[in-house]
């Protein structure tokens, strides 16, 4: 299989950590990660951007330390190509702003840089991501030292880097995998849609279906914390994207005509809870490593050992090493990476017409799908029986909303294996 192109467009966030790292625990060959570009969302983006260099800290001393014990250093996948970090959007588009620090603490990582502060680099990094700041030459190699790069650090704004990433490619070669808020991705489709169509797909972890949101009784986080966001790129997946556009942002309307439509690959809750990790299988796995003195398995440690235990205080049912974390963002990345697997598959109904409500009192972020028995209409226009252009066969969304997984009893091993083997 030919190797895959990825943007990680993320919000870490303890899921979002693990995601990254079974991307690049990757071998060479399944996988290069172009860009890692970060969003608001779980935190704020600039505690997002410490976590993402922490990780990279991290990757570092767990790869030499794995060279000097004789074990093979892994991370292929990093080690062959460095990825370029870039941050982006510090707020919503338009509605107020709602971090999940409840969950992830208010660092993200269950208040990791505080507990296990000799695990967290000095800030003296920032500089390398501030526009103002003077240019400085960077020459990225495989990590393994203490003087190596394990990431290219941008000067640009995280949608400027997806553009250009996009521009760079050939056209239907890079799949952007998407897990946090799409404000991201809104902006940079605002600034050049055509060149954001190069994209081969968008994999989304995102929206609820038919099971009750995780932030409000309908919303799932992500649609929430950005909604108009996710309606805007949902709006490209439709033959007319301004029949479902959501008025009222700054960004401009699309152009009435685009070259193609955005393929938009949609797991939202409905999937992702199916996909979960244990604290049994997390210690069975972890214990040994910490054992023999593994870097990373002593950070990743320390942060689940506060999401097992937020997760007995939320949820009574939560106990003991029958606890689950569901892997949200790790299903989507595993997705992107194994996507030829006959095993994923789309709901029936795919593509379907998945509009995200922007303005209700109680409604932001839900994920609205059309239920009715109803004949299609011909034509583009409103009409009495069809507000809303629900049945207009040139109108509406078209998403694929993914329903089955070949690894939905099996995850929570394979994503141990792939990062701690």
């Amino acid at each position: 299989m030919p190797k895959k192109k990825i943007i990680i467009d993320t919000d870490p966030g303890i899921d979002d950590i693990l995601a990254l790292l079974l991307a690049l625990s990757a071998t060479s060959e399944e996988v290069e990660v172009l860009l890692i570009s970060l969003t608001f969302g779980n935190i704020e983006v600039k505690s997002c951007l410490r976590n993402v260099v922490s990780m990279f800290h991290i990757l570092e001393k767990e790869m030499q330390w794995r060279l000097e014990k004789g074990r093979p250093q892994g991370f292929e996948a990093l080690r062959a190509h460095p990825p370029i970090v870039a941050v982006g959007a510090e707020d919503p588009l338009e509605d107020q702003k709602m971090l999940a620090d409840y969950f992830h603490g208010t660092d993200g990582l269950g208040g990791i840089h505080a507990s296990h502060p000799h695990f967290t680099p000095t800030e003296a990094w920032e500089h390398l991501f501030d526009p103002t700041s003077e240019p400085t030459e960077i020459d990225p190699v495989p990590t393994g030292g203490a003087h190596q790069q394990s990431f290219i650090p941008s000067k640009r704004r995280a949608h400027e880097e997806i553009l250009r990433v996009l521009r760079e490619n050939d056209p239907d070669t890079v799949s952007i995998v998407a897990v946090g808020p799409l404000t991201n991705l809104a902006l940079a489709s605002a600034a050049d849609p055509e060149t954001f169509l190069r994209a081969k797909e968008v994999v989304v972890m995102g929206g609820a279906i038919s099971e009750p949101g995780n932030v409000t009784p309908v919303a799932e986080f992500n649609s929430y914390a950005d909604a108009f966001a996710a309606a805007r790129v949902y709006a490209l997946t439709s033959p007319s994207p301004r029949s479902t556009i959501p008025p009222g942002t700054s960004l401009p309307v699309y152009p009435a005509s685009l070259g193609k439509q955005l393929t938009v690959r949609l797991f939202p809750l409905d999937i992702t809870l199916r996909h979960n990790l244990t604290r049994g299988q997390f210690r069975s796995t972890i214990t040994p490593l910490l054992e023999a003195g593994s870097p990373l398995a002593t950070w990743v440690s320390a942060f689940m050992a506060h999401t097992f235990a937020t997760l007995e205080r939320l949820h009574p049912k939560q106990n003991g090493d029958s606890a689950e974390l569901s892997l949200h963002d790790p299903v989507c990345v595993w997705y992107a990476i194994t996507a030829e697997d006959g095993g994923w598959k789309p709901s029936a109904t795919s593509p379907e017409d998945i509009r995200v409500e922007t303005t209700g009192q109680w409604t932001r972020g839900l994920c609205v799908v059309d239920r009715r028995d109803r004949h299609p209409i011909e034509g583009d226009e409103e009409s009495s029986s069809d507000h809303g252009l629900w049945l207009s066969a040139r109108a509406g969304n078209r998403v694929w909303r993914m329903d089955q997984s070949p690894v939905e009893t099996t995850f929570g091993g394979i994503l141990m294996d792939r990062i701690f083997s």
